[in-house]
């Protein structure tokens, strides 16, 4: 067994030095990942999520980007929800409320989440997951009785005949890339249909004289492979009988007559690198010269060249130096020519102990859960991490968490290969005794395609998408007249948000471009902007950018599940059905998800847009009638006299700033206005004034018009503007009742939830425990526990558990 070794000193030190410097600098990659609380839910109940967004190379938290775009995508290909999510130390949480209102219907949904700096890799790094919004019904719960028990104890290799399955996809991909002639290499195979969704299937090789050289069959989700040498002047073609017995053909990759190629096996439990070539490539190159590179997530951590005297060369790959997650060997000839390429899976045994327990794993109805969660090293040192734990109801299902991805399968591998991959938490779930030889089947199949990594020295360019290090508001001031830019106008910007104001100043530039940058709001908040150029006065017009970037392109198809996922979800529909009929209530009456709103508007009426006023003048629908506006403001507020030439607060010797619907106004336009049409009349004169800058020194009247009328008139005001702008999301509280306390309203109502609880932000304290606790619902089932987060080094943590609730 030989070692790789590097023949020059000197050029030991070169790339020695070159792995130190790529691992000091590397490009700023996210990569992001999203938890929540299930995968399946019903139209009308909430779908909570914790964003986890990491350095891509360590898997460490990364506080980077401060907005994270989060879509929800219908089967239909479209975004119907999109959340505006704020990212603080590479943490952040939202939600959406699945209501029929944005058009929710039951079927397969896409939940997207990217930063738009992310946007520079193309979609490499945009996370995706699939999860289920369905409806419960009596037809579905017929149905689910009849299948039930079968659909339950079938096992993923039990491979369904798929009768809406229009095509069967099947690829071989040789190791290392390339069939060589004389070259005994390993042929890896995967079968799916047009979805993605894996099928078994076997067949046999045969050569161009159609001589039998191999039989072969799919051992898990739809791979497996076989050994083959090639012979000189051979072509090989696959006949493939699939599940329901039709038959078909396909051609295996050409055989080249030269190159190289590497292959893997594993070895009293040690990876052997073993590089390959025929006699011809041999004499042809006698005492080449192969470079061997080995990288994990683009940064490379062993690289070495070595002559290759003989038709085979073995070493051991130093294990010890690489991070855990997938690892690329690429060898490349003296010309730097990439000749063979091979993925390998790195798994580290990790020095960290986190768990959690309940006092005991059977409760009754609406019991209280104490919970107690250990996050420890081996030596009893507490972690640092960060988790979110969800509680769920399995609604009668034993729950596969082998078929959704988790924060390790993502981040370790599935985040690091192109395609769906079914079942990634199978790879990590060490109760599957085959996981490791089953994932390398994957990384010789789905993994030997495109590379993402393989961009990794062209990281660093075209960085056409910004970070965003906050909300931005930008724009242009242009003349009134043509499109010429106003150059060194001020432009004064005020936010009112919940009772609280920003105010922020800028100066245009020779194009008139104007920006504030790194906002941070949350919710609906009321933006005035006013400009003014260099002598005071009220100029310019306002071409305002968009303030978030438009979506990536949508690519989800949905797809039709396998009959044992349609099983699985009939179940589900089915349970939830029979909860409603067991506890004889309708649905308005069931406990389900608390949300705090405000009271509906009457109709005809404008909010406050500008904080607290002093003073609020409301007309009364059968109160008296003034025959103009000036009249109507003197009687109306106190201490202001108004006329046709001005309004004013006594208290100040000039004019009060005037705003009729958002929009400064002249005493002109103010006297067109019908007494009729007022809405509403506030006055501002202490230090809420403020918010206006120094127009409102002398205060302020701001009068609101039914439907806005005060905006109708002919004349226009450009230089300034009062809209309302988004934020981030305005989070929710995740509401789990309290059954100590007696609350008449909450203990009329039947508890069914399906999430009993969520929680977002979990950390350890400085002994390495945390302690959470929450009421069960009154449901007779089984409760999924499942906590995932991660460390500060960036180790991946999933904990999962259950208990059971009966009477």
């Amino acid at each position: 067994m030989l070692f790789f070794s590097i023949t020059s000193t000197n050029f030991a030190q070169q790339l020695t030095d070159s792995i130190e410097k790529a691992k000091k600098n590397p490009p700023e990659v996210e990569k992001v990942y999203l938890h929540t609380d299930r995968n399946y839910y019903t139209i009308g109940e909430s779908l909570w999520y914790k964003a986890y967004s990491v350095y891509a190379y360590t898997n460490q938290l990364f506080d980077h980007s401060k907005i994270l775009y989060v879509e929800l995508i219908s089967p239909e290909s479209k975004i119907i929800s999109r959340n505006i999510t704020n990212l603080e130390g590479g943490l952040g949480h939202g939600d959406f409320i699945l209501a029929d209102s944005l058009g929710i219907k039951p079927g397969t949904y896409q939940l997207r989440a990217y930063t738009n700096w992310m946007r520079n890799y193309d979609d490499d790094f945009v996370f995706k997951k699939e999860i289920q919004i369905i409806t419960p019904n009596e037809e579905n719960t017929i149905q689910a009785k009849e299948n039930s028990i079968r659909a339950i104890s079938k096992n993923k290799k039990d491979n369904p005949k798929l009768e809406n399955t229009q095509e069967i996809i099947v690829d071989f991909m040789p190791e290392g890339g390339s069939l060589i002639e004389d070259v005994i290499s390993n042929v890896a195979f995967k079968a799916t249909d047009s979805y993605g969704n894996p099928i078994e299937m076997k067949g046999t090789i045969f050569d161009t004289n159609d001589k039998q050289i191999n039989l072969f069959k799919s051992i898990h989700d739809g791979m497996g492979k076989f050994v083959i040498q090639p012979e000189k002047n051979q072509k090989y073609y696959a006949k493939i009988i699939t599940p329901n017995n039709d038959e078909i053909k396909v051609t295996l990759p050409e055989v080249q007559k030269t190159g190289y190629t590497l292959s893997i096996n594993t070895v009293d439990e040690k990876k052997v690198v073993t590089i390959k070539t025929n006699a011809v490539t041999l004499n042809q190159n006698p005492d080449a010269d192969l470079t061997l590179i080995c990288s994990t997530r683009g940064i490379t951590y062993f690289e070495g060249t070595q002559t290759l005297k003989d038709t085979k060369l073995s070493f051991i790959l130093p294990e010890e130096n690489f991070p855990e997650g997938i690892t690329q060997l690429t060898l490349y000839d003296n010309q730097s020519r990439p000749q063979s390429e091979r993925l390998v899976y790195i798994e580290k045994k990790q020095d960290i102990d986190v768990s959690f327990t309940t006092e005991k794993k059977l409760y009754t109805p609406k019991e209280k859960v104490n919970l107690t969660i250990s996050a420890k090293d081996k030596k009893g040192n507490p972690l640092i991490a960060n988790f979110s734990i969800a509680a769920t109801d399995t609604n009668g299902v034993n729950e596969n968490f082998d078929d959704t991805v988790n924060i390790c399968s993502y981040f370790l591998m599935a985040s690091d290969i192109k395609g769906k991959v079914h079942n990634p938490n199978y790879y990590f779930n060490n109760s599957n005794p085959a996981r490791l030889f089953h994932l390398d089947l994957l990384l010789l199949t789905q993994g030997w395609r495109d590379f993402v990594w393989k961009k990794f020295p062209n990281l660093n360019r075209n960085k056409n998408f910004k970070v965003e290090k906050g909300i931005t508001i930008a724009g242009k001031v242009e003349n009134l007249i043509g499109t010429t830019a106003k150059e060194n106008n001020l432009v004064q910007m005020v936010l009112l948000n919940k009772g609280n104001s920003m105010m922020l100043n800028d100066t245009t530039d020779v194009n008139g471009k104007f920006e504030f940058n790194n906002i941070i709001f949350k919710g609906t908040a009321t933006m005035l902007l006013n400009t003014k150029n260099q002598k005071g006065k009220n100029r310019g017009e306002f071409v305002l950018d968009s303030i978030y970037n438009q979506p990536i392109a949508v690519d989800f198809k949905s797809y039709n599940s396998l009959n044992y996922e349609e099983n699985k979800i009939s179940q589900i529909k089915a349970n939830i059905h029979n909860k409603n009929i067991r506890f004889n209530i309708p649905e308005e009456n069931q406990l389900k998800d608390v949300i705090v709103t405000a009271k509906k508007k009457k109709e005809n009426t404008t909010p406050s847009r500008y904080g607290f006023a002093d003073f609020t003048y409301i007309p009364e629908e059968k109160g008296p009638h003034y025959s103009n506006i000036f009249l109507l403001i003197q009687i109306a507020i106190p201490n202001v006299t108004a006329s046709a030439n001005s309004v004013r607060f006594n208290r100040y010797n000039g004019p009060a700033l005037v705003l009729v619907d958002g929009v400064e106004t002249d005493m002109s336009l103010l006297s067109s206005i019908s007494t009729e049409d007022i809405a509403k009349i506030e006055a501002i004169k202490g230090p809420g004034a403020a918010v206006f800058g120094s127009q409102g020194a002398n205060g302020a009247i701001l009068i609101y018009t039914k439907l806005g009328k005060g905006s109708t008139s002919d004349k226009k005001v450009f230089h300034s503007i009062a809209m309302p702008v988004n934020g981030y999301q305005n989070t929710r509280f995740f509401y789990s009742p309290d059954y100590s306390k007696t609350k008449p309203l909450e203990n009329n109502k039947v508890d069914i939830r399906n999430t009993l609880y969520w929680n977002p932000y979990i950390q350890p304290d400085e002994k390495g425990n945390a302690s959470i606790s929450y009421y069960n619902n009154e449901v007779d089932t089984t409760v999924n526990l499942n906590l995932e987060g991660i460390t500060n080094n960036g180790i991946p943590i999933v904990v999962q558990s259950s208990y059971q609730i009966k009477k």
